[in-house]
């Protein structure tokens, strides 16, 4: 049996076309801003969110009233949330070394881990109060040790959203925005006359917010593009459709343009799905985002193998991929390419994107084929140094490098080296 593909999403042409209308707003609101700072960061917010404060910037006396609003269970909540996030987090910057090594006599080679000084983290928020985003972006840009971390979302139901802001506070956060969308992330990035810019940008958002960091990259650094949510579920008859059903759907809720794919080698799975789609659909409040998702996006690929479900797997390299198969670390030891891996029945998404600990922004677009997640060592550059403490260890390496320059026919190079032959050998 070859691959069958049951169900398929929107065709390429159509997504491309919705890419270039994305592309040509985003450039228009960047250049903009651009011009216009300040004044056009209001105008963006008044139009998009109906948001135009006296300050986008909240006081060290809104923030804490914002926290205080909250009861002591949503609180508690966050800070076990921001406890398993840090402690990985702090995990892996104890395994990020300095070194330093004597690799010849006389010659010695080392790097430093240095955080970066400024870093703007971007919560969204307009469709749902992210909370999450909070913690795996300012939490993790901290535990990095960035100096200065800003962090903005935008308003949610006309007003700064209180658990979003008491995230970013207790994360850490030095400066709290009620700004969102492009045009936080451009004013973040360019910099206005209230808001000196950063030298990163990161956290997840919608098709727009991802456009413009991919216009921005050069000017400043980003994690990644972490666009629309994908998420895939690899299985096979060990789970049932309805489970399948749920963990598809728990992650097209974010957008009717995430798209969803079904990948299994049991075709008993693959015939039940979509009535359990629709089933499941009948419980969601969030059904009218997902179902459009689902019937635009979402996929179902019947294998006949696993070998054959992993190259479909490789192909899609989806942000997310949930394995709930007999022996999910068969495709551990195997795949290359995906954002992140939630193994076996036990776990899903959601665990990854609320709570459990790893980060939750991810490689959309298939950038799982050359980046990884964000985590502290996004926040973190190796900047490596040298020293050559002999005349003997300068003339060795030196009388080599004359020689590789020469080879190139490039003079002045070549003249760096020569000179210090010249009089460290003479001394």
């Amino acid at each position: 049996m070859t691959v069958q593909y049951i169900k398929q999403g929107r065709p390429a042409e159509a997504k491309a076309d919705l890419q270039a209308q994305v592309r040509a707003t985003v450039e228009g609101i960047l250049k903009d801003i651009e011009n216009r700072g300040d004044a056009a960061v209001r105008d963006y917010s008044a139009k998009f969110d109906k948001w135009s404060p006296a300050s986008f910037r909240l006081s060290a006396a809104e923030i804490q009233a914002c926290v205080d609003s909250l009861s002591a269970q949503t609180l508690e909540d966050i800070r076990f949330a921001q406890a398993q996030i840090r402690r990985f987090a702090q995990i892996q910057r104890d395994s990020m070394k300095d070194v330093e090594v004597e690799t010849l006599p006389g010659v010695v080679l080392g790097h430093r881990n240095i955080p970066m000084n400024s870093v703007g983290c971007y919560i969204p928020g307009g469709k749902y109060p992210l909370i999450a985003s909070a913690h795996m972006s300012v939490l993790t840009a901290k535990v990095a040790g960035v100096k200065r971390v800003i962090a903005c979302a935008p308003p949610f139901e006309g007003r700064p959203c209180p658990e979003i802001v008491a995230a970013m506070h207790l994360a850490g956060a030095d400066e709290i925005y009620c700004l969102g969308g492009v045009q936080a992330v451009a004013a973040m990035a360019i910099g206005t006359e209230s808001l000196p810019a950063v030298d990163m940008i990161v956290g997840p958002g919608n098709a727009y917010v991802a456009e413009a960091k991919r216009q921005l990259f050069g000017r400043v650094g980003i994690d990644l593009f972490a666009g629309p949510t994908e998420t895939m579920v690899i299985c096979d008859d060990t789970v049932d459709a309805e489970l399948v059903a749920v963990d598809l759907l728990g992650q097209a809720e974010h957008g009717p343009t995430s798209p969803a794919y079904c990948i299994t080698t049991s075709r008993k799975l693959a015939a039940e799905l979509p009535a359990a789609i629709e089933q499941v659909l009948g419980r969601l409040d969030t059904a009218p985002v997902a179902s459009v998702s689902w019937r635009d996006y979402g996929e179902i690929i019947l294998c006949d193998s696993d070998e054959e479900a992993l190259a479909e797997a490789e192909r899609l390299c989806s942000e997310h991929v949930q394995v709930m198969t007999r022996d999910p670390d068969w495709y551990l030891q195997r795949m290359t390419r995906y954002g992140a891996l939630f193994l076996g029945h036990r776990t899903n998404v959601s665990y990854g994107d609320k709570v459990i600990g790893t980060n939750h922004t991810l490689p959309t677009q298939g950038a799982g084929r050359y980046t990884g997640g964000l985590w502290v060592g996004k926040f973190i550059k190796t900047h490596t140094y040298q020293r050559v403490l002999t005349d003997e260890a300068s003339v060795q390496v030196g009388e080599y490098c004359s020689r590789l320059c020469g080879y190139e026919h490039m003079s002045g190079h070549k003249e760096q080296a020569d000179i210090r032959v010249r009089r460290l050998k003479r001394a």
